[in-house]
């Protein structure tokens, strides 16, 4: 064989190798890249009894986690934009070791001592208060991952969350679930500044009528806000306001607190 027909016959065996691995990659069910074939509890788990609920707070979706629409096992799904005021009731499962340290949906590690949970449409990461229907126990979970795909089950929780609920005996338990949204630091400066309710704040409430006319005045000039004496049941309350906007309101309240007024609080706000 000449050194040209050599190089032939290597190529074409290589680029054979080739196709052959990726057939057999995209042939692969996803459950191959796990070291176990079934999922199970840990076999010597830590004390979660102590693990604390998910704290909720703001976070950005992510974009690996939040594609619109998604298939698995022939079924579409499309994930909602956005968890607020999502409730939904149905039958809880939890998944454990097979999926311990493995990437979750999201991009994050699965940790099945944390607080987490898996959901087919909700975006990711959101937050859920899930409550176990037979027994009234509650917990809060992260909802980083997707799943479970079976029927009739609307959430996946970490091993964690399941013992919290009281549920790892049973396998499945029939839930009710709803989201806590925290709105971006953004979308709640924009409210703030499109509200335009009147606020009052209450600084003081003294039977001296004369100490408390006189902080009027002084008050009133320090922080160029009108100050009203209010009398009810042989009380004088010094009033500050009207404020046209909570977030002005709210930034005065906390500077007359700092100055020596910790007393005082925001008065519900009157309709214009």
């Amino acid at each position: 064989m000449t050194l040209k027909n050599s190089l032939v016959a290597i190529g074409t065996v290589s680029l054979m190798t080739l196709l052959s691995a990726c057939s057999s990659s995209s042939s692969t069910s996803q459950d191959d890249r796990y070291q176990m074939k079934n999922d199970r509890a840990p076999k010597s788990a830590p004390d979660v009894s102590k693990v604390e609920d998910a704290h909720p707070k703001y976070e950005p979706y992510s974009r690996q986690g939040n594609k619109r629409t998604y298939t698995v096992r022939g079924k579409s799904y499309t994930v909602m934009p956005s968890a607020k005021d999502f409730s939904q009731s149905g039958y809880a499962s939890w998944y454990g070791s097979k999926f311990h340290g493995h990437l979750t949906s999201n991009g994050e590690t699965y940790d099945m001592y944390s607080m987490s949970a898996a959901h087919k449409t909700l975006p990711l990461p959101s937050y859920v208060k899930v409550t176990n229907e037979a027994n009234n126990k509650q917990v809060i979970v992260r909802v980083n991952d997707r799943g479970p795909f079976h029927e009739g089950r609307i959430i996946d929780l970490s091993y964690a969350a399941a013992y919290k609920l009281d549920m790892l005996g049973s396998g499945t338990a029939k839930v009710n679930i709803e989201t806590i949204h925290i709105e971006s630091p953004e979308s709640m400066a924009l409210d703030e500044l499109k509200d335009d309710s009147i606020h009052i704040i209450q600084v003081v409430a003294s039977k001296d009528q004369v100490r408390i006319n006189v902080l009027a005045k002084e008050l009133e000039a320090k922080y160029q806000v009108p100050a009203t004496v209010e009398s009810a049941n042989g009380f004088y309350r010094l009033l500050l306001g009207p404020i046209g906007q909570s977030y002005l309101a709210n930034k005065l309240l906390l500077q007359i607190k700092q100055d020596g007024y910790p007393q005082s609080y925001l008065r519900k706000p009157k309709a214009k």
